[in-house]
C-alpha cells in the first residue's frame, strides 16, 4: 500500500484522506492543532459551545454527495433542521426583512418590496438553475490542470450560457431595481470573497442554492460535520495525528519523501497539502515552491474576519439564528476591504445565535452569540485595543436593534482575527476564506492542485480549485484524491 501523508485535518484534508483510504492507500493526516477541523474547530467555555468558523449550512446536496461516495448519508452522523426564516436582514433600526424558507413565500416578500419582482425572481432562478446544474455537476469537479479540460463543444456551449464574462452586479440589475432586493440577492456573493462588480454572473448559482435548497443547521453545531467526517475517515483506516506542526518537506529526486514535524519524521509516497497553500509553498518547500511571492501578492484574497465568541446569561428575543446587519453603507465597507484595505469606518456585521435553534450550545436561559465583521486581509495592526473598539461599535448597534442592554450580561468573550488566523492556520495575510472567486481566479486560473517541480505533491483546500467555502472544500479533497489515484494507484 502506498503511503500518503495529508497535511491538515480541515474539510479538504479529511475529504482527500478518506477518499484515498477508500481507494486502498495507507493514509495519515498530520494536524497542527489539538483537534481536527481546521477553521471549523470548536471550543467550550462557561457551559457554552462555540463553533469557531463556518456557521452556514448551504448546498446540502454536496454533503449528500460526499457521504454518498462511501455508502453513507449525513443523517448517519448528524441531524439537520431547516431554518425558517432562513435569516434576517437588518437595513436600519426600523426595517428588518426576515427571509422565509419557501419559494412562494419569498416571491410574496419580493412583490411587497417591488411589484413585479416575484415573476422576475422566477426568471432569475430559471437561469440560475442551469448554472447550478452545470457549475456544480461539471465544472467544480474538474481538476482544472489545463485549459484543454474545458474545450469540448458541449462545455464551451455551457460556458457561454454561464455568463462568465458578465458581472453579477450587471446581471442582477436586469431583474431587480429596489436597493433592498439588490442587497438581498448580492449577499451570498460575500461568501465568494469579492464585490458583485468583480464576481462573474455565473455565481447566481449561489442564490439558487440558498433559495431552493434552504439554510440548514446540524443540531449540536457545525462541528458535528467534522465529527462525522472524522468518524468516517477512521472507519476507512485513516490515522489522524494531532499536535503535529509540519516544519519541512524533504525532497529527494524530485519527490517529496519526508515530512518533518516538530517531534517526528514521516515517510511518504504521496503528499497532500491541505494546509495553507502559500505557507506550504513559501515555508516548507524552499526552492521547490510552485509560485513566487510576487505571484501571491497579486492574488485577490477573500476577506479576513474579526470574530467575537460571546456568552450571554439571558435570552435575546428579537434575534434570529442568522442576522445580517446591513445598516451601514455596503459600498463603503467593500471599498475598505478590497480597494483601499483598512479597518472599516462603519462596518457591516453578522450575528449568529445558534442557541435559538439548539439549546445544547448554551446554558439554560442563556444565548450563544457568534459575531463576525468582514475586514481586509493583510492588516498588521491587529491589536487588542482595535478589537475592543469594534466590539463596542457593533454592540451599540446590536443593543439599539434588540432594544435592550447585552454587555452587562456577558459572562464570556473571546476574540479572533488576523494574528490568530496566522498563528493557528498559517493563513496567508490572515485571510479567513481563501482566494476570491473573480474571473481571473476561476478554474485553471487558480493556483494549480499539483506541484510543478515535484511528481508526488498535491494541494487541496480554499486556495486552489474549486474555491472557498465548506462545500467547495469537500469537493476539492475528492478531486485531488481522484487525481492521485489516477497517477499512483494503490497497487
Amino acid at each position: 500500500m502506498k503511503k500518503v501523508i495529508v497535511i491538515g485535518a480541515g474539510f479538504a484534508g479529511l475529504s482527500a484522506a478518506t477518499r484515498l483510504a477508500d481507494k486502498g492507500f495507507d493514509v495519515t493526516i498530520l494536524e497542527k492543532n489539538s483537534v481536527p477541523g481546521g477553521r471549523a474547530r470548536v471550543f467550550e467555555a462557561e457551559g457554552f459551545t462555540f463553533d469557531m468558523g463556518p456557521s452556514w449550512y448551504w448546498m446540502p446536496d454536496v454533503f449528500e454527495t460526499y457521504f454518498g461516495k462511501f455508502g453513507k448519508k449525513p443523517s448517519d452522523y448528524y441531524r439537520l433542521v431547516r431554518l425558517d426564516p432562513s435569516y434576517a436582514v437588518i437595513f436600519d433600526q426600523k426595517t428588518t426583512v426576515a427571509i422565509p424558507a419557501g419559494i412562494e413565500a419569498l416571491k410574496q416578500l419580493f412583490e411587497s418590496i417591488e411589484p413585479g419582482s416575484g415573476v422576475r425572481l422566477d426568471a432569475f432562478l430559471k437561469q440560475a438553475s442551469y448554472k447550478y446544474d452545470v457549475g456544480m455537476n461539471k465544472f467544480v469537479w474538474k481538476p482544472s490542470r489545463s485549459i484543454t479540460e474545458f474545450v469540448s463543444l458541449k462545455l464551451l456551449y455551457d460556458l457561454g450560457r454561464m455568463d462568465v464574462l458578465q458581472s453579477f452586479s450587471e446581471h442582477i440589475r436586469k431583474f431587480f431595481t429596489d436597493p433592498k432586493l439588490l442587497q438581498l440577492m448580492e449577499f451570498p456573493i460575500l461568501f465568494l470573497g469579492a464585490t458583485s462588480e468583480n464576481t462573474p454572473a455565473m455565481y447566481s448559482l449561489m442564490n439558487y442554492a440558498e433559495i431552493t435548497m434552504g439554510t440548514w443547521y446540524p443540531m449540536g453545531g457545525m462541528y458535528e460535520i467534522v465529527k462525522g467526517m472524522v468518524a468516517l475517515a477512521e472507519e476507512k483506516g485513516v490515522q489522524i495525528m494531532l499536535n503535529q506542526n509540519v516544519k519541512k518537506i524533504e525532497v529527494t529526486n524530485r519527490s517529496a519523501k519526508k515530512i518533518i514535524t516538530e517531534s517526528d519524521i514521516f515517510e511518504a509516497d504521496v503528499v497532500v497539502a491541505g494546509a495553507d497553500y502559500h505557507h506550504v509553498d513559501s515555508k516548507l518547500l524552499g526552492e521547490y515552491r510552485n509560485y513566487s511571492e510576487a505571484y501571491w501578492d497579486k492574488k485577490t484574497l477573500a476577506p479576513s474576519s474579526l470574530l467575537y465568541y460571546v456568552g450571554v446569561n439571558k435570552r435575546i428575543p428579537k434575534l434570529l439564528h442568522h442576522n445580517l446587519f446591513f445598516d451601514e453603507d455596503f459600498s463603503q465597507h467593500s471599498y475598505e476591504i478590497y480597494t483601499d484595505p483598512q479597518w472599516p469606518s462603519k462596518p457591516l456585521f453578522y450575528v449568529s445565535a445558534p442557541s435559538k435553534t439548539d439549546p445544547s450550545v448554551a446554558p439554560e436561559g442563556s444565548e450563544n452569540l457568534f459575531i463576525l465583521i468582514p475586514v481586509a486581509t493583510g492588516l498588521t495592526d491587529d491589536t487588542d485595543e482595535i478589537r475592543e473598539r469594534y466590539f463596542n461599535v457593533v454592540m451599540e448597534r446590536l443593543e439599539a436593534y434588540v432594544g435592550e442592554a447585552i454587555r452587562p450580561n456577558i459572562v464570556y468573550k473571546r476574540t479572533f482575527a488576523h494574528r490568530d488566523f496566522q498563528s493557528d492556520y498559517n493563513a496567508f495575510k490572515g485571510n479567513a476564506y481563501g482566494l476570491a472567486n473573480t474571473l481571473l481566479q476561476t478554474a485553471f486560473l487558480k493556483p494549480t492542485l499539483k506541484n510543478k517541480k515535484l511528481n508526488n505533491l498535491f494541494y487541496t483546500g480554499q486556495l486552489t480549485v474549486p474555491g472557498p467555502g465548506v462545500p467547495p472544500s469537500l469537493i476539492s479533497g475528492l478531486v485531488v484524491a481522484d487525481e492521485i489515484a489516477k497517477e499512483f494507484g494503490p497497487n
